[in-house]
């Protein structure tokens, strides 16, 4: 069984973003299982003060989480042109400590989502920035921006939009394949 993280960077319960890591655990090949993390609301904002042997209950429990997965699936929307303060700060908590972070080599694929035409690129292009100082593996293909949400899924889940399920599905898939490389290859 490969186990992937989805971390969503909106903590709407019906965000698109959501449904976009909702959509990947639906449509995840068998033998993947994607489980969607539900602590972010309460990890408090990286503070070095705060990290070491007495960090926060809520932080030791997403790098925990993390450590335990076999690959992490980021979902972000675009805020202000930008990656969201939710998942950045979740991205900084896992790199630490500094170069043995729960992401480091880790699989890693970004999914990021907007309204607008620009499709969240920009949010994309920093998320996958991060990740990468922060030691993740970005996984080749492992990356979807999904733009005109609005008007692409309506009133219905993301699920329901073909063309979108079948990218989600291939994500996770690249992801998936991922896990099956030796990190060093």
């Amino acid at each position: 069984m490969t186990r992937v993280l989805a971390l969503v960077g909106s903590l709407r319960d019906g965000s698109v973003s959501r449904q976009l890591a909702e959509t990947a655990a639906a449509v995840a090949a068998e033998g993947v299982e994607v489980t969607l993390y539900e602590g972010l609301a309460d990890v408090p904002f990286y503070n070095e003060d705060l990290d070491g042997e007495a960090a926060p209950a809520a932080a030791v429990a997403l790098r925990d989480a993390a450590a335990e997965v076999d690959a992490v699936l980021l979902v972000t929307p675009e805020y202000n042109g930008t990656v969201s303060a939710v998942l950045k700060n979740a991205v900084d908590w896992l790199s630490r400590p500094y170069g043995a972070g729960a992401l480091g080599g880790k699989p890693v694929a970004v999914v990021s989502q907007s309204p607008s035409q620009n499709a969240a690129k920009w949010a994309l292009d920093d998320a996958v920035k991060a990740v990468g100082i922060a030691g993740g593996a970005l996984v080749d293909g492992g990356s979807l921006s999904v733009g005109e949400t609005f008007g692409k899924f309506g009133g219905q889940h993301a699920k329901e939009h073909a063309e979108t399920s079948q990218q989600i599905a291939a994500v996770v898939a690249a992801l998936a394949e991922a896990t099956k490389v030796p990190a060093n290859a």
